[in-house]
């Protein structure tokens, strides 16, 4: 083995790291002074794909024979070397991403992904997300069991919580029994590395099969395709463009296999004019706050605010502009986030945006762009409604300003989904007729909706829905975030019909070995001990 093939980090397969079947190899930037990072990663070919499928399915076999409580084992010990390597992973993820050490990373994103795979672990052994349900008078009993092989792509802008192999998708896909093949985001795949060896330490530690975790860095298009409708694959998440999701789910569908997505959101804010009458201050720095958090790259980012026309609209954007042109541009996560969001901002002023600040090309000598606001009328909006809800992935926002709240229910109903929908309105409750206009229009457009309250914060709540209608999401009816009801995605649905007791599931059992779980006996959900 050659020094150059030794410098280029190894894929993991089959509980080993090894080196990949490659030509080409790519390395990640780092943001903060728009430079490469020394470290190689290589560009797969398709005989790793194929070792890595075929490991996590024999990984699939072999976790369907163990008890639920080990799987959760290797979930708690998961979090606990994730915790023991905090600094490491700090460090990698600082200088691959640019986002803040403290307290974003170490404060924030770690712990809510420790978390996260502990809330997992504790659906896993109460068995609650499989659903099971008993029908004495049938003797049919059904639950969710484990899919099989899931293929995880992370995104750019979480490289713990939504990691390919530490994030909510990867969790949940544990949880449920499947082994994992992530596909690290080229943003920071030194980082995922770090976390694909403490994954990999846990299991040995814990006894699962070694194939549980399995980890590639990155393929050609054609082959990300082929993995996703392999047959040996039981579903994929993913969190990223647009462009490239669809490309995948085409490929997915194609072949039946479920793929869940995570796409694209401008996530509307509408403010009614008797809010801002009311505080119009408190409601610039919430939203200024909301918008430029984390350099605007959050998939929640209020990307597009709609107000009605008056002098207190006319006074909220002078006020907006006027933060965004006091408050220093943050970092973006690489070049590509920095050009892409360049090209979303001249695309929108094509359309008809005027810009009010900000705009121009990104900075050179790091990955930042100017703070943007852009406005535009309803009545315009209206004339071009697919155009204006281009997605500017960063720190900028368009404001939609229409003459009443009729207008601008005429433009809602020509939203696209979205994962989050916002209302601002006075707390006297004078506007109360009009906003329940606003909601009726607005809530079938999104995944979560939100009273006074900006929608950057998505918390790791069993009630929480991370997803919504096309393009927010590729299904409407799941969410990426939020256990027990984010791991239904990675499960299949079994009937038992006249199963010999002994032979069922032990969640079917009625003598159930996991403890309490909620369970549908004869029509009723009951909590109970049935250990």
């Amino acid at each position: 083995m050659s020094t150059a093939e030794k410098a280029i980090r190894p894929v993991l397969i089959a509980g080993e790291w090894r080196q990949a079947k490659h030509e080409h190899t790519f390395k990640a930037s780092n943001p903060n002074k728009n430079e490469l990072l020394p470290v190689e990663f290589p560009v797969s070919h398709w005989e790793d794909c194929d070792a890595a499928l075929e490991a996590a399915a024999q990984a699939a076999h072999e976790l369907r024979q163990l008890p639920a409580e080990k799987i959760a084992d290797f979930l708690d010990c998961y979090a606990d070397r994730i915790e023991a390597a905090k600094d490491a992973l700090v460090d990698a993820a600082y200088a691959e991403t640019g986002l803040a050490k403290s307290p974003r990373l170490a404060d924030v994103e770690l712990p809510r992904t420790s978390n996260q795979l502990r809330a997992a672990a504790e659906a896993c052994r109460t068995g609650n997300w499989a659903m099971p349900t008993i029908d004495t008078k049938t003797g049919i009993r059904s639950c969710y069991e484990a899919l099989g092989p899931i293929c995880i792509f992370g995104p750019n802008n979480f490289p713990f919580a939504f990691g390919s192999v530490s994030g909510g998708d990867f969790a949940a896909a544990i949880a449920a029994g499947n082994p994992v093949i992530g596909k690290a985001n080229s943003s920071h795949p030194e980082t995922t590395y770090l976390f694909a060896k403490e994954a990999l330490e846990a299991a040995k530690q814990t006894g699962l099969p070694e194939a549980t975790v399995q980890l590639i860095y990155r393929t050609n298009h054609a082959d990300g395709e082929r993995m996703v409708s392999d047959p040996r694959i039981g579903a994929t998440g993913y969190t990223g463009s647009r462009n490239a999701g669809l490309q995948l789910k085409t490929a997915a569908d194609r072949a039946g296999k479920p793929i869940y997505l995570e796409l694209s959101s401008v996530n509307p804010v509408v403010i009614t004019d008797n809010a801002l009458e009311e505080r119009c201050d408190e409601i610039v720095t919430e939203f200024t706050t909301s918008v430029l958090m984390g350099t605007g790259q959050f998939c929640t980012n209020p990307g597009l605010v709609m107000l009605q026309k008056s002098d207190r609209s006319d006074a909220f954007v002078k006020a907006v502009a006027e933060k965004f042109n006091t408050t220093p541009a943050g970092t973006l996560l690489s070049p590509a986030v920095a050009k892409s969001l360049s090209a979303s901002v001249q695309k929108l002023c094509d359309f008809g945006a005027d810009l009010v600040t900000g705009g121009g090309e990104p900075e050179s000598d790091r990955c930042a762009y100017a703070n943007t606001l852009m406005v535009t009328t309803a009545a315009a909006f209206l004339k071009n409604p697919e155009g204006f809800q281009t997605e500017a992935f960063g720190n900028a926002a368009l404001i939609v300003i229409g003459d009443d709240i009729a207008e601008l229910c005429k433009a809602i109903r020509h939203l696209e989904g979205n994962l989050t929908g916002c209302i601002y309105s006075a707390s006297n409750g004078s506007d109360d007729d009009g906003c329940e206009t606003l909601a009726a229009e607005l809530t079938p457009k999104v995944g979560r909706l939100l009273n006074d309250k900006m929608p950057t914060g998505v918390a790791v709540s069993p009630a929480m829905n991370h997803g919504g209608p096309y393009p927010a999401t590729g299904h409407p009816g799941f969410t990426a975030v939020g256990v027990p009801a984010s791991l239904i995605r990675f499960g299949k649905l079994t009937s038992f019909d006249n199963i010999r007791p002994h032979r069922l599931p032990n969640l079917l059992k009625d003598k159930n070995p996991t403890g309490k779980t909620w369970r549908m006996i004869d029509g009723d959900w009951t909590c109970e001990d049935v250990s």
